[in-house]
Order: structure tokens, then C-alpha cells, then sequence
């Protein structure tokens, strides 16, 4: 038997490969998208890859499945061509690229890549072709020939003019002495260069895209005799100074400089670590209200919210943004960074003016606008940038703009720009309570609202938290977008102008015309203590129309009762709260259906006239007709429970007249029967 059990596992084993018993290493990102770029390409032949190139230009990229599907890099479209993988070439007469380049040393293999000008500056050293030819084991990062043809004459003069110092050292600086493949390129790390041991800074994104300071790997893993070779896009230069040495030598950063200072970030600027610097220009701060810099600028907490979302948690080279991206900053906003074309944008504008300045701790990009967090804001910065426009008119008319931009610990309400499309209040005594009502005495956050929690407003009311499936709601009003909390204020976005509740139940039915004949029938039925007391009810109130339209018809004090706990709900559901069905429990005991369609609530598809009305112990909404429980006599459930029973007592008589038992059972049914009739 265990000779069986080990047959059986060695033929699996070689029925499954290598796979089904030891997983290999995981790939890297950069060689997830060449094994989707040899997909891509494989109906061509074999070792054949897919590229994309952006239509005029020269950069091509080898495609992942997003950018495949979308045909598009930064924003402009591509072309897909097809080439030889990386190590690969074609024999004349064969489909694809069947064989694998010939090994070669390293001085040659920078002619195949596509390096040849690396190999002509080599040849002007005196000690760097014998070394790239000869015995050993090393990694060089070759500038394609672009990469050399867009250095600018003066640097390429300093270069050229003193070949075995300026010229050998700058190569060297692109050579590491010892074989790295990118499997072992990892994000953030560095590499010891061959030029005064420096270090190259390499980063290696989820997208596929390698850096080397910034300069993008182009094709990478060229196996050569004595290395490997590694083609980029940039003449890559030494990396000397850290972030905070950075800004205190560009005079473009007077501000900024001042700002760092202040806020003691300069320690973290110059100490160990790879962040990425958005730093705002002289220009970009000069771009703000002198009032609100100064205000921010005089604000420890403020700035240092303010610098810290202008720097991100890793180094982002440019070269990496092929597409859109959430990026998170060290205050923990989230900053959408994209491209389109050559520009950088972030959050939709294109405010990067210079990119790619390296330090030994990081990127830095020149910013032309600033980057001001929610957190750093007033309830007044924070509304205008939100849909509420109207409301904040409403404040500052009101004489409420000093709570909104100062100090106070607050949680705004306010209405969206489209409550008021019929117009805005006058401003009077009434409106000027009515907007102190919808600030709320606490800076809140709306995560942490639980139902029936009480908040106290500026004007003294007490406003109710409802929660609901779909919704939060205060009162009548509920939460329409996401919180904006500042530096001291909250602004919750609402559907609708808020409407505190103005005493019981009881109190609002009686103070509306409209419902003097629901009163008398609630005082004759027994049921006014109910609704004056502490509770959480949703009436539907029938107006004095609706019961004129009903048939004349005596009704017993029990049956009125029936009829009107039917219209009453024993939990609070406001409109905001119904989503698209409800099905409300009433004290009668059975279940009212209330729905929400294009805006319009109705209870059991009658519609409701008014919504919301809010009281201290529930809520009222008008309806237009009086609804009818599902049994609203007595007698009528007495004549089903009663028919109900005789079915049961005719089937009994039958099953016992079968047993010879209906003597003994029969009157049994028959005074059940006659109690039911009763």
C-alpha cells in the first residue's frame, strides 16, 4: 500500500511539473507586464512582444492590460507595435524572434541595445573599454542614444572636454561592480555605483515602470559575458544634496524655506528616507489671500498641516505616471496625480512646473499653486469649494460670518446650492434664529453619529440624530456628501433646509388648522396623552378634507382608536430615511407600507401631501385621505375568525366521524364556533 501511495505521488508529480509541488519566486512588477506584453504579442511568433508607442513621439512602453485596453499613455493615443523581447532577435525565413542573442561582452552588448553612443564615449576613456571588455561581473545602466543627444551643449562640452576625469567618472557613475537583474530591483533601494561609491536611486513601480534617479528603464536584462546591461532614458548625474539643503539654496523658495522653519519639519526633510517634496514656489504662496497666509503661516498646527500635504509618503518620479493615480500625502489627504502629454498634473491641473529634482532622500517637483488641506481651512474656505454657496450668503447676511471663520469648535449644516432654486428667505428675526439652528456646537464627525444622539445648536435647540440604512439624517435634514472637517469648523453638506422640532405631537396638530377634526377624534378615542408624552412616533395626518370624504358611518370609541393608531408609526422615519420601501409597524399592530418615487413619499400608495414635520417626540406628514387598516371592524376579523373556525370544524367532523369520535369531539367545535360568531 505505501508503495501504491508513492507511485501515485510521483506520477502527479510528474504529470503537474515543478509547479504543483514548489512555487517559484514572484515576479516583479516589470516582469508581470513584459510576460502581458509577450501575450500580447505571441500570435506573431515566438519571443515576440507587444509595445505601445505614443503617436509622435519616440517613447514606447511595453504594455499592461489597462494601457492595452485603453490605448492611451498620458492621455494621448498609442500605436501598438511589435517587437523582440528583450535578449531575443529574428533569423530571415522564421515567424517571430526564435533565437536568443549571442553573449557578448559588455562593451559589445551596448551596441545591440541600441547604446551605441555610450560605446563611442567609452572609447574616448582611456581605461573603461578594457575594463567593460575584460573578466568580472557588473551591471551598467546605458543611456540610450536620445538620452545623449538631449543633454544640453554646455553639459555635454564639460563632459567631452576632459575625457579620462569628467567623462569616465560620469560612466562610472551609471556602473555597478556586480550583476543586478531587475527581479532584484527593488522599490526605494540603492545601489553602490563605481564612481566614488555613490548611490543610484532606484524604484520600482506596481505598474512596471523601473527608475534609476528618475530615468526610466527602457529594456533591461541584456545578459552579457561579464554583466548585464540595463538601457535608460537620461544621463543619469550624482545626487549630493538632501531635500532641506535643496530648499535652502533655490531662491525660489524663500517662502517655503520660512514656511519649514517654522513648522520644525526641517529635520525630517534632511534626515534618512524617500519622500516626495510638491514644493510650492514663491509664486504659489503669493497666490493666496494675505489673510489666509498670514492666518496659516500664524498657525503652528495649520502649517504644519499645510507642508505635510505637499509631501508624499515615497518617492514618485515622473516617469512613473503613465495614468491617473491616488497618491496619499503625509497629512493623509488623497491627491489624484495624472499626466497628460508631457506635463504633470495634480488633481486635474497642470501646476508642476519643474520635475525630477533629485535628493539623496527623495524627489522634488516645483509646484505653481498651493496645495491648502481641508484641515488648514475655515468653514468659510471649506464652503467654497462645496455646493453650498447660497447658504454661506445666507450666514454672512445674517451676521454669522464671525463663527464661520474664527476659532469656535463647530459643525456647519449647510443646505445645497439646489434647496433654494425657488429663492432664498428674506432676512429677519425668524431666518436669523432658523440659520443659528443649523450650527451645531461642537466640531463633529459625521462616522461617529449614533441614532438618537442629541446635538445642541447655537440658537438652543436640541436637533436628533436619526440613522438609517441609506441614510444620516439631523432632524428632517440628511447628510448629502462626504464631511469636510477644517481647522476648527465641520461643513456637513445637507439635502434641505433643517426644521428643528416646535413642541409634541400633540402641540403641532393642534396649532395647523387643518387638522382640528383629527384632534377631537384623537381626544375622543383616548389617545391625546399618547402623543403629548416622551416617545418616537411618525403620524400620518389626515386633513379635515380627508375625513368629510369618508362615508357617514357610526363608530365606536374602540374602532376610532383601531383607525387612528393604524396612522401611527411607533419609530421616527423622516423622508430622508426611506430609501424605496418601508415597511413601518403602527400601534394598531399591522405593518404601513411607505415608499419614496421621484420625490414623493407615499404611505400604502396614497401620497403624502407634506413631509416633515418634525416634533420633540416623532414626526408628522399630511396625507390627504384617511387610511384603512387591513380589518377596520371588530366584527369583520370576528366573521373570518369565525369562518376560519367552521372550516376547521367541518374538517374535524370528517376525521372524527372516520374515527367514530364525533359524538365526543363535535360540541367541542360547536362552542368554539358559537364563541367566535359571539
Amino acid at each position: 500500500m505505501a508503495l501504491f501511495v508513492r507511485l501515485l505521488a510521483l506520477a502527479l508529480s510528474l504529470a503537474l511539473g515543478p509547479a504543483a509541488t514548489l512555487a517559484g519566486p514572484a515576479k516583479s512588477p516589470y516582469q508581470l507586464v513584459l510576460q502581458h506584453s509577450r501575450l500580447r504579442g505571441r500570435q506573431h511568433g515566438p519571443n515576440v512582444c507587444a509595445v505601445q508607442k505614443v503617436i509622435g513621439t519616440n517613447r514606447k512602453y511595453f504594455t499592461n492590460c489597462k494601457q492595452w485596453y485603453q490605448r492611451k499613455i498620458c492621455g494621448k493615443s498609442t500605436v501598438i507595435s511589435y517587437e523582440c523581447c528583450p535578449g531575443y532577435e529574428k533569423v530571415p525565413g522564421e515567424k517571430g524572434c526564435p533565437a536568443a542573442l549571442p553573449l557578448s561582452n559588455l562593451y559589445e552588448t551596448l551596441g545591440v541595445v541600441g547604446s551605441t553612443t555610450t560605446q563611442l564615449y567609452t572609447d574616448r576613456t582611456e581605461k573603461l573599454r578594457p575594463e567593460m571588455e575584460g573578466p568580472g561581473s557588473f551591471t551598467i545602466f546605458a543611456p540610450s542614444n536620445e538620452a545623449w543627444a538631449s543633454l544640453s551643449a554646455e553639459v555635454l562640452d564639460s563632459l567631452v572636454s576632459n575625457v579620462n576625469i569628467e567623462l569616465l567618472n560620469a560612466l562610472r557613475y551609471h556602473m555597478v561592480n556586480r550583476r543586478v537583474l531587475t527581479d532584484e530591483l527593488k522599490h526605494g533601494m540603492t545601489l553602490t555605483s563605481m564612481y566614488q561609491n555613490s548611490n543610484i536611486q532606484i524604484h520600482h513601480y506596481p505598474n512596471g515602470i523601473v527608475t534609476v534617479n528618475c530615468a526610466r528603464l527602457l529594456k533591461a536584462d541584456h545578459h552579457a559575458t561579464n554583466g548585464v546591461v540595463h538601457l535608460i532614458d537620461k544621463v543619469i548625474s550624482t545626487i549630493t544634496n538632501n531635500i532641506q539643503q535643496i530648499i535652502e539654496i533655490e531662491d525660489t523658495f524663500e517662502t517655503l524655506r520660512a514656511a519649514v522653519a517654522a513648522s520644525g519639519l526641517n529635520m525630517m526633510l534632511e534626515g534618512n528616507g524617500q519622500y516626495t517634496l510638491l514644493a510650492p514656489t514663491n509664486e504659489a504662496f503669493e497666490k493666496i489671500p494675505t489673510e489666509t497666509l498670514n492666518r496659516i503661516l500664524g498657525d503652528p498646527e495649520a502649517l504644519r498641516d499645510l507642508l505635510n500635504n505637499h509631501i508624499l509618503k515615497s518617492a514618485m518620479c515622473a516617469e512613473a505616471i503613465v495614468a491617473g493615480l491616488s497618491v496619499e500625502t503625509l497629512e493623509g489627504t488623497t491627491l489624484e496625480v495624472g499626466c497628460s502629454g508631457d506635463m504633470l498634473t495634480i488633481n486635474g491641473k497642470a501646476i508642476i512646473s519643474n520635475k525630477d529634482i533629485l535628493a539623496t532622500n527623495g524627489v522634488i517637483h516645483y509646484i505653481d499653486e498651493l496645495l491648502i488641506p481641508d484641515s488648514a481651512k475655515t468653514l468659510f474656505e471649506l464652503a467654497a469649494e462645496s455646493d453650498v454657496s447660497t447658504a454661506i450668503d445666507l450666514f454672512r447676511q445674517a451676521g454669522l460670518g464671525t463663527h464661520l471663520s474664527g476659532s469656535e469648535r463647530l459643525t456647519l449644516l449647510a443646505p445645497l446650492n439646489s434647496v433654494f432654486k425657488d429663492g432664498t428667505p428674506p432676512i429677519n428675526a425668524h431666518t436669523r434664529n432658523l440659520l443659528r439652528n443649523h450650527i451645531i456646537k461642537d466640531q463633529l464627525a459625521s462616522k461617529y453619529l449614533y441614532h438618537g444622539q442629541t446635538l445642541e445648536t447655537l440658537g438652543g435647540k436640541k436637533l436628533r440624530v436619526f440613522v438609517y440604512r441609506n441614510s444620516l439624517c439631523i432632524e428632517n435634514s440628511c447628510i448629502a456628501a462626504h464631511d469636510k472637517r477644517g481647522r476648527y469648523g465641520t461643513l456637513f453638506t445637507m439635502d434641505r433646509v433643517l426644521t428643528p422640532p416646535m413642541g409634541t405631537v400633540m402641540d403641532v396638530l393642534k396649532g395647523d388648522n387643518r387638522f382640528s377634526t383629527l384632534v377631537a377624534a384623537i381626544q375622543s378615542a383616548g389617545l391625546t396623552e399618547t402623543l403629548t408624552r416622551e416617545g418616537v412616533y411618525t403620524v400620518f395626518a389626515p386633513t379635515n378634507e380627508a375625513f368629510r370624504a369618508l362615508p357617514p358611518k357610526e363608530q365606536t370609541a374602540k374602532e376610532l382608536a383601531n383607525i387612528l393608531k393604524y396612522h401611527i408609526g411607533d419609530e421616527i422615519l423622516v423622508s430622508g430615511g426611506i430609501g424605496a420601501l418601508v415597511r413601518l409597524k403602527s400601534l394598531q399592530g399591522d405593518k404601513l407600507e411607505v415608499s419614496l418615487k421621484n420625490n414623493v413619499v407615499s404611505v400604502n400608495k396614497e401620497p403624502v401631501a407634506e413631509p416633515d414635520i418634525m416634533a420633540t417626540n416623532g414626526v408628522v406628514h399630511v396625507i390627504t385621505s384617511v387610511l384603512q387598516p387591513p380589518f377596520n371592524r371588530p366584527q369583520e376579523r370576528g366573521d373570518e375568525l369565525a369562518d376560519s373556525a367552521l372550516e376547521i370544524f367541518k374538517q374535524a367532523s370528517a376525521f372524527s366521524r372516520a374515527s367514530q369520535r364525533s359524538v365526543r369531539l363535535a360540541p367541542v367545535y360547536q362552542k368554539l364556533l358559537e364563541r367566535m360568531k359571539h
